[in-house]
């Protein structure tokens, strides 16, 4: 059996209200993925779809105490298939290395993710997200056993 495919919800504290919006707007589609955010948007979302019962979002500790970085794994285990990650571009962000390093992960792992509503709309618009879209995991190898000796 298949394995249900993961999205992952993030957004910092400007953004949240338009990703609950936009969360909203999607609800039929992302019924259909596992949920998972950071500690705050994930609470932010639960109460914002408190009044949509099938919505299960699994929560994580807040993005600056650790969330970001639990994503981030997640990511790396295969667990979570998209990243949707409105983030502020015109706020100072104290975990911002954290941000990069989450960004960062997703790159190396090839995993679809957007950081704003216009790129989260294009991901969800797409054929392959409706359908059998199977993530191809990068294959490290030869980086795993390269000769660290000089």
């Amino acid at each position: 059996m298949k394995k249900k495919q993961a999205v992952a919800l993030v957004a910092h504290d400007n953004k949240k209200p338009e990703l609950l919006l936009w969360v909203r707007n999607h609800i039929e589609l992302l019924a259909g993925y596992e949920l998972y955010a950071t500690g705050t948007t994930g609470k932010m979302l639960e109460e914002g779809l408190k009044d949509i019962k099938e919505i299960k979002i699994y929560k994580l500790l807040s993005g600056p105490l650790g969330g970001d970085q639990q994503i981030g794994a997640k990511i790396a285990e295969g667990v979570i298939d998209f990243l949707i990650f409105f983030w502020d571009p015109l706020e100072p962000q104290p975990h911002d290395p954290d941000v990069k390093a989450l960004l960062r992960i997703a790159v190396t792992w090839d995993i679809p993710f957007a950081c704003n509503k216009a790129s989260a709309n294009f991901l969800f618009a797409s054929a392959k997200i409706t359908g059998d879209y199977e993530r191809e995991a990068p294959d490290f190898a030869s980086y795993l056993n390269r000769n660290l000796k000089k």
